[in-house]
């Protein structure tokens, strides 16, 4: 990072992704230009994870090849996953976040799901596509997800990335503490 510039990149071209780690180290370095680019980066992992342990290696996966290809002071992933827990099935991210030698990883908050869309999604199908079958939209992925959907717009998809990237900075602020 020099004095006034902030290089990032993310491991995704899709501009919610893109939009949401501008937007969370445009907070945390308000006097930094951020120059945020993403990338097609393989994820490594189904189209759809599964898993909770799946969408982790998938954001890991991501970080890692962004990390081989171009030079950034930060390299962030969100991938996003679905999984059945105690109270249901949920959909939710893993941030991963790398900067020189360190690595931080977080997840976001959680959204349920309709049992009816997890089990289109145990079927093989991707969580947008069904969204957009479900409430008659095209391409939600790339604007407010199934949280805005599902939240009646209250929430959506970039804010909910936005803030799980800046708790996942918070071992890159105070390394010494981590």
């Amino acid at each position: 990072m020099s004095a006034t510039q902030c290089k990032i990149l993310v491991g995704s071209t899709n501009p919610i992704k893109v939009a949401a780690a501008k937007a969370a180290l445009s907070l945390i370095y308000p006097h930094y230009q951020i120059d945020c680019q993403g990338m097609k980066a393989p994820s490594g992992v189904s189209d759809q994870p599964m898993t909770a342990a799946e969408t982790r290696l998938g954001a890991l996966n991501r970080v890692r090849y962004c990390q081989q290809h171009q030079q950034a002071d930060f390299y962030i992933a969100m991938e996003g996953g679905v999984d059945m827990f105690d109270d249901g099935p949920a959909t939710f991210a893993y941030i991963v976040i790398g900067h020189g030698d360190q690595i931080s990883v977080n997840r976001s908050a959680s959204l349920p799901l309709p049992l009816q869309v997890y089990a289109a999604l145990q079927q093989g199908q991707e969580l947008g596509h069904v969204m957009d079958a479900l409430f008659n939209t095209v391409n939600i992925k790339q604007a407010g997800g199934a949280i805005g959907l599902l939240t009646n717009g209250v929430a959506d998809r970039q804010g909910n990335y936005t803030q799980a990237i800046v708790l996942a900075m918070a071992p890159i602020l105070h390394p010494q503490r981590y």
